[in-house]
């Protein structure tokens, strides 16, 4: 018998997420990896030294430089809500700190936007669960609560979130723009204001976090999912309303993108994409996006009565096609992991509609194969920290030692009380999950988010020290400042963005070319072979006077040369 819908949910499998646990979760998720360490290489501390340049009034904000360097990353707004949080904040926070604040607010932004876009999915009556012959089914608005619960523990446990999601560059701001875009478009036959709001801030917000022809293709592609699909009797009644607004939003977003200069070809062609590594992306594919992408097939096997008949529903057609998108920015662009990650919001809300057509034996082989996961990702990451603090195990000590020659380990006792807090937390909610609430069809993904959340506190606690030694460029910028002191001007020549706000913000150092006048006493090189013969310092007036290794990674030396005395 062919049912109208996949979903069989009894009241009892609906029941919510105390509203308190799941915001004191998501709490927990965003705030370690944006307090307490330093910006990161590349592409953090990069942002970060536009952002740095553009408060201190070095640079213009219209076009961000450093040493006449434009950013490599397109889009003017995350640079202007760091460079604004880090003058607001002036005197009373450190600018690194400080320029993370307003990432703090979009990373919040792009979960709950999550959670609401997906709300509204499921409220819709092709979402609908099959109703019971003698009643007892899921409520619709209870059903669509589940749901987004879902949709929310399925992002926060994708792997290739954490990272990115927590710099301050624009791919966290895309993420933002694109998860509140998402919600526009599934909520305008809900939300009036809040909706029309989302459909033209997000994709104008990502049109000017460098993103414009996504916003012009996702604007354009849901305005046409709207027109063209069946209208359902008593939902969407002002249909030229929400057409009209997808419309506004995907216009303002054009002209914006025009009217700043901010189209760039970055499409691969065929030539250029034979040379890229297929099998490095692939891998990326599954990594990056698990647990939710064999949930998402699974959802458009389970739903595909619902994607490719006369009358398609949006519920599925629009996360569909958002991903679909991001896949492709994916293929065509590069770096394709910060394009993938513009799928994560799209992809969790598909993966959450599985949720409630999943057997319990596939739910069980989930959470054992989470269990067995992070309860190993999390043993590790204990073992190697008791081994730098103790020397024993010998060996893991060697390992972490082999990896940040020079790295000296230290004991923070507010670190270690929170990594044990969450570890006794993690311990709890194995135990809760084997326990109590097994008809709720969320539980599945409760186990993949909270090991998700536990390993990368865990990272941020125990093992910042570290991290911080091997991501940063402080001990580099620290072994130069011993050398040349504060001098009055320091020339480059070849260094790099991020080596360029790194000795900017760890240094205080002010940088000039290497044409600059006047001429300075010292001048930093790049050690790598980037440089030509006639582009190296000219030995008649510079002779090298030490070569400065950064410990914890080959090939990324900096050559400080001194000028000869006339």
């Amino acid at each position: 018998m062919n049912r109208p819908t996949p979903a069989i949910v009894a009241q009892d499998a609906v029941r919510r997420l105390p509203r308190w646990a799941l915001m004191l979760f998501c709490i927990a998720y965003v705030v370690p990896g944006l307090v307490g360490r330093a910006p990161w290489n590349s592409a953090d501390i990069s942002a970060f030294g536009y952002m740095l340049a553009m408060a201190r009034g070095e640079t213009s904000w219209m076009d961000p430089t450093l040493v006449g360097m434009r950013p490599e990353a397109d889009g003017l707004l995350p640079y202007w809500l760091g460079a604004a949080a880090i003058r607001a904040m002036d005197g009373w926070m450190d600018p690194a700190l400080a320029a993370r604040l307003p990432f703090f607010a979009l990373l919040g932004l792009a979960l709950v936007a999550t959670w609401y876009a997906v709300y509204d999915l499921a409220r819709r009556p092709q979402a609908q669960p099959l109703a019971f012959a003698f009643g007892g089914e899921a409520r619709p608005s209870d059903y669509a609560h589940a749901i987004a619960d879902g949709s929310l523990l399925a992002l926060i446990a994708c792997l290739g979130l954490a990272q990115l999601s927590h710099e301050i560059t624009p791919s966290t701001a895309q993420l933002a723009f694109v998860a509140t875009a998402f919600f526009g478009v599934c909520a305008l036959g809900y939300w009036r204001v809040s909706g029309s709001l989302a459909v033209v801030g997000g994709l104008a917000g990502l049109a000017l976090s460098g993103a414009p022809t996504l916003a012009a293709i996702l604007g354009t592609g849901s305005l046409l999912l709207h027109l063209l699909t069946p209208r359902t009797p008593g939902q969407d009644a002002d249909r030229w309303r929400v057409l009209g607004t997808i419309a506004l939003g995907t216009l303002l977003a054009v002209a914006l993108a025009s009217l700043l200069g901010l189209w760039r070809w970055r499409i691969l062609l065929p030539s250029d994409a034979g040379s890229r590594d297929w099998s490095s992306l692939a891998r990326l594919l599954l990594w990056f996006t698990w647990p939710a992408w064999p949930l998402m097939l699974w959802t458009l096997w389970r739903w595909r009565r619902q994607i490719v008949s006369r009358t398609p529903s949006l519920h599925m057609l629009l996360p569909l096609f958002f991903v679909l998108v991001a896949l492709g920015a994916t293929l065509t662009t590069r770096p394709s992991d910060r394009a993938l990650l513009l799928a994560l919001p799209a992809l969790a809300g598909l993966a959450a509609f599985a949720l409630p057509t999943l057997q319990r034996s596939v739910g069980s082989l989930i959470d054992w194969f989470t269990l067995l996961f992070f309860t190993g990702c999390g043993a590790i990451i204990w073992i190697i920290w008791v081994g730098m603090q103790t020397g024993f195990p010998r060996q893991a000590a060697t390992n972490a030692m082999r990896q940040a020659p020079g790295f000296e380990a230290s004991f923070s006792l507010p670190a270690f009380l929170v990594a044990l807090a969450a570890t006794l937390v993690w311990a709890w909610l194995v135990r809760w999950r084997a326990g109590r609430h097994r008809a709720a069809i969320w539980k599945s993904l409760v186990l993949p988010a909270g090991g998700a959340a536990w390993c990368w506190l865990l990272l941020m606690t125990l093992w910042m020290p570290l991290l911080d030694y091997v991501r940063s460029y402080t001990v580099v910028v620290r072994n130069v400042g011993t050398l040349v002191r504060q001098p009055e001007c320091l020339q480059e020549l070849g260094l790099r963005r991020e080596q360029i706000a790194a000795f900017q913000y760890h240094g205080n150092f002010r940088l000039k070319g290497a044409s600059a006048q006047p001429r300075c006493a010292w001048l930093l090189v790049n050690a790598d072979d980037r440089l030509g013969p006639r582009e190296r310092p000219d030995p008649q007036h510079w002779e090298l006077h030490a070569n400065i290794r950064r410990p914890s990674e080959k090939g990324d030396d900096i050559l400080l040369y001194r000028r000869k005395r006339p």
